[in-house]
């Protein structure tokens, strides 16, 4: 049985490796060279604590006030595109406290899911990608922040993360001695882990191409062909192939993907940004979410700091915006004040489109309309934290298995 993975990302890559364990005969395609895409840049947590989805009250009126400040963190160009007021509409709509609430127990659960086949990866040979499970801090320096902090406590300890605490400004320097923040304290997730990466993705595909997966490289999907309710053929710009199941999981690009089919999926590509110090003279011990500078902080593989944040749901043609880079330092210099890192030259400046479900949840299971089709996208910010978990799931569907969780609430059609 062969199947075909579209997409190199970590979702599409996950996915392979779950169905060549199960036995399948399994084909990446990519249009790229699997070198650089969202899984590559981003700040490498695997959390369990981001049971918050992105649509939540408030957040369309603060990105109206955002929308005229050019380093802001969070921006939705504004243009006539169809496909944009589509999501939009959808994305206010599901931006309510209730669809906060329902969210909150299956993404909690996927992200469990992902830790715990991460750690079963981080013992397999050939698998050396700086996984730590040491906790992430979310460092606030309002009383809003901290009321916020007190809230999103009880929240994890009623979804069974009870090693959730809220730090002082004095245990929050104990945890980091090494640097001075400005901050009157932080939300401690002992839950979360964080990894490098790069190196996860570099071990991923040399562990698929020893196991016999195929990656073709440069394979832009064009087209399908089916008949009676079966995809049969993927039209590629190298060709033509058949396989008996279809993963698609082509992130930010996945609208235009599923579109080839008749399908119809609210996404927009939320591009963002990240700078890597790779002999950091700063030295931080943990993780970090700046709360209201909403920037995150991770240490990785060894000497290694990356900075990174902004949601700008803007058009894959659009130009990087190297302010909003600015705007990333700004804030990491307004927590750590002893940090000075210069804007660094555009070719050391990390961009990339995350792809944003209309609800913050995202897209995994079959469509009505093709039997022999599974589709996996949507996940926003969160594709490396959920990516081995969505992958255990996939192959589970592919496979008619008992599934590890219920994945309804991640339905691909629930806004037809």
């Amino acid at each position: 049985m062969k199947a075909i993975v579209i997409g190199g990302g970590i979702i599409g890559l996950s996915s392979a490796l779950y169905l060549r364990k199960s036995g399948w005969e399994v084909i990446v395609l990519d249009k790229g060279d699997f070198s650089d895409n969202c899984s590559y840049g981003n700040a490498g947590y695997i959390c369990p604590s981001h049971f918050i989805p992105l649509a939540t009250p408030g957040i369309v009126k603060q990105g109206f006030k955002w929308m005229w400040n050019s380093k802001s963190p969070f921006y939705v160009q504004p243009r006539l595109d169809r496909n944009l007021i589509n999501w939009a509409l959808k994305f206010m709509r599901s931006a309510t406290k209730e669809n906060v609430e329902k969210a909150a127990a299956p993404l909690r659960d996927i992200a469990l899911l992902s830790q715990h086949e991460y750690e079963d990866w981080a013992k397999m040979p050939g698998f050396d990608f700086a996984y730590e499970r040491k906790g992430l801090l979310e460092i606030f320096q309002t009383q809003e922040g901290a009321d916020h902090a007190h809230h999103t406590m009880e929240k994890a300890h009623q979804l069974g993360l009870k090693d959730t605490v809220v730090l002082s400004k004095a245990e929050l320097d104990k945890l980091e001695p090494q640097t001075r923040i400005n901050a009157l304290g932080a939300l401690f997730f002992k839950c979360d882990a964080h990894c490098y990466p790069n190196k996860l993705m570099s071990d991923l595909i040399a562990y698929l191409q020893s196991s016999g997966v195929q990656l073709l490289s440069g394979n832009e999907v064009n087209g399908f062909e089916s008949c009676s309710g079966r995809i049969n053929k993927v039209v590629t710009s190298k060709g033509t192939l058949t396989a008996d199941e279809i993963v698609m999981a082509t992130g930010s690009w996945g609208r235009q993907t599923a579109k080839l089919l008749g399908i119809n999926i609210p996404l927009m590509p939320g591009r963002g940004y990240s700078v890597t110090l790779q002999d950091s003279p700063y030295k931080i011990n943990y993780p970090s979410v700046l709360v209201e500078g909403r920037v995150a902080l991770t240490p990785m593989d060894g000497n290694k700091i990356r900075f990174g944040g902004t949601m700008e749901i803007t058009s894959h043609k659009t130009p990087p915006r190297m302010n909003r880079v600015q705007g990333i330092l700004d804030a990491v210099k307004r927590y750590y004040p002893e940090f000075d890192v210069p804007l660094p030259p555009k070719e050391k400046i990390w961009y990339g489109y995350r792809p944003c479900s209309a609800d913050g949840l995202p897209y995994i299971g079959r469509v009505k309309k093709y039997s022999n089709l599974t589709i996996a996208t949507g996940h926003a910010m969160l594709g490396l934290s959920l990516g081995a978990g969505t992958g255990k799931l996939v192959n589970e569907i592919v496979n008619h298995s008992a599934l590890s969780m219920d994945v309804r609430p991640f339905t691909v059609e629930r806004f037809s």
